[in-house]
């Protein structure tokens, strides 16, 4: 099923990006005052995109809603995608592959884990075929990807390929769509948030908060905290996707990585590895509102902040709104103590 969102004006042409509905509803911002009371600092609110209603949530799927759409009008029959064993990603795709009838083969950096757990674990439950690169630099995924490509089309089949991470522009379309969503709710509430805070990884998702945000004049800053490469990196990366994404939809728009906003000092030991600082995020969340967080991208950003809250950068700012991304079944994975 195809269906087009009622955006603002200044949003309208991303109504005609072709979507399969996955979502429903829209998911919940919620105040968090004990939250808010128990580390200081700024009203706080939680945007719920961990409670996404398909395939365990988590905003990947806000993505692969307008990646699926495509997938079938070029009468694809599986969809090749590939990151981490723990990623939500390839646990979102492999969800949304069966939701459209779809194979899915799932391309993994490195060698194949000692246990079957978390996203992995899920993946598996969903019938996905997997490969692993047994090369520990995560790019060796986009070469296999391609290779992948090759073989199944020579086999007679008709993949479709999803970038690592699901970052390519008409992924960043979905949180252009979170944006319109994301302020009708705040316009119901009477609420005007000084501040969206989010954790950055590929950079889709940050592409798609700053470009929905500019474009409809939000009040808001959006400031980022990487959890998975430099922020230089990361910067350049979400200038690229916003720009290429107002590209896709007939619109010309420039937001200069100068302009972006993340924090570097928040990764610990590297991507996919808990820390103790996010490790302890995650516990002062859980104990002060029952609200899980996760060890690779929330629990990390949200140590971020705290760390900011602490030093005073947030000292004129009423009301902050954290974007939970999603990412809970990496709880389910061995990372050692939490506090």
């Amino acid at each position: 099923m195809s269906t087009k969102a009622a955006l603002p004006e200044a949003l309208r042409p991303f109504a005609d990006v072709p979507r399969h509905n996955l979502i429903g509803a829209p998911t919940p911002l919620i105040e968090q005052d004990r939250l808010a009371k128990a580390i200081g600092g700024p009203g706080l609110w939680f945007k719920r995109d961990d409670l996404i209603p398909f395939g365990f949530g988590g905003n990947k799927v806000r993505g692969l809603e307008f990646l699926l759409a495509d997938a079938l009008a070029k009468g694809a029959d599986t969809l090749v995608t590939g990151a981490g064993s723990l990623s939500n990603h390839v646990r979102a795709s492999a969800a949304t592959a069966r939701a459209g009838g779809l194979d899915m083969v799932a391309v993994y950096w490195g060698d194949p884990p000692e246990e079957i757990q978390g996203n992995f674990r899920l993946v598996q439950m969903l019938g996905a075929q997997t490969r692993f690169t047994r090369d520990m630099d995560r790019a060796s995924v986009d070469t296999t990807l391609d290779a992948v490509e090759a073989e199944l089309r020579e086999a007679g089949r008709a993949p479709y390929v999803i970038p690592r991470g699901g970052a390519c522009p008409l992924g960043v379309v979905g949180h252009v769509h979170a944006v319109a969503e994301f302020a009708a709710q705040c316009e119901e509430k009477g609420l005007t948030p000084d501040l969206v805070v989010l954790a950055v990884g590929s950079g889709a998702t940050l592409a798609g908060w700053l470009l929905g945000s500019r474009l409809i004049g939000a009040p808001w800053q959006i400031e980022g905290y990487t959890v998975s490469r430099p922020a230089e990196e990361a910067r350049d990366r979400a200038a690229m996707f916003a720009r290429d994404a107002a590209a896709l939809v007939g619109l010309s728009h420039e937001i200069s990585a100068a302009e972006i906003t993340i924090h570097d000092g928040f990764i610990g030991e590297g991507y996919g590895k808990a820390s103790p600082a996010g490790n302890a995020a995650i516990t002062a969340t859980a104990r002060a509102c029952g609200v899980f967080l996760d060890p690779v991208y929330t629990g990390k950003a949200f140590a971020g902040y705290m760390h900011h809250v602490d030093a005073g950068r947030f000292k004129d700012i009423s009301n902050a709104v954290f974007l939970h991304s999603g990412g809970e079944p990496s709880l389910f994975v061995g990372q050692g103590a939490l506090a």
